[in-house]
């Protein structure tokens, strides 16, 4: 038993001072904003096209204190529009959110208008992935022809050869693995389908 105390002991002295903390900032929570309903399809956009977790898209916004400042400095002379603001609460972690709060206190701004026009800075990113989803809708159309095209073949297959034929097996095989990649690419294309009606014009600037 003092054995293992003292194992204990030892690795607790090899934590960094900092590891606590470190995890305390990454844990997640649950913070409300209230931003334009476009900004709100913006951040599912961005977050849907880039495959990652809204969080990760705060977490990038927060670490990118410099443009972060440099928002804040540039709202501050602008009057801001307070209607059409809907209340939405998100994940994101306590250090991205203390970030946020952060400089909103250092320059008296809004963290929403902070947040809103960081947001404005991805709208570039949603134009090409737009461009690129009408351009996978299009291969998805032609995948879908060949697909049918790779069935009836095996289709053909059975009745000329058999299905006890060899080839039969390796070839069920290819077109099961290519129906998986035909639905996930579906599957994503119907998951981005809110990036058809985005509307920058939404954003409340």
């Amino acid at each position: 038993m003092v054995k293992d105390d003292k194992t204990q002991k030892k690795m607790n002295f090899f934590l960094p001072k900092t590891f606590a903390s470190e995890l305390k900032e990454r844990q997640s929570v649950r913070a409300t904003f209230r931003l334009s309903e476009g900004c709100i399809n913006a951040i599912s956009i961005v977050a849907t096209q880039m495959g990652i977790k809204q969080k990760s898209l705060f977490d990038h916004l927060a670490e990118d204190m410099d443009s972060l400042k440099s928002i804040a400095r540039e709202i501050k002379q602008r009057k801001i529009k307070k209607q059409g603001r809907i209340q939405k609460t998100f994940v994101i972690s306590k250090k991205s959110l203390s970030s946020i709060d952060e400089i909103s206190n250092m320059f008296n701004s809004s963290r929403d208008v902070l947040i809103e026009h960081y947001i404005q800075r991805l709208l570039p990113i949603i134009s090409k992935e737009r461009v690129k989803h009408e351009k996978r809708k299009e291969f998805l159309v032609k995948i879908t022809k060949h697909f049918q095209q790779g069935e009836k073949m095996l289709d053909d297959i059975r009745k000329q050869l058999g299905s006890d034929d060899p080839i039969i097996n390796k070839f069920k095989m290819v077109m099961s693995g290519y129906e998986t990649v035909k639905d996930n690419m579906e599957a994503f294309i119907d998951r981005s389908k809110g990036i058809e009606e985005f509307d920058a014009d939404d954003l409340n600037l």
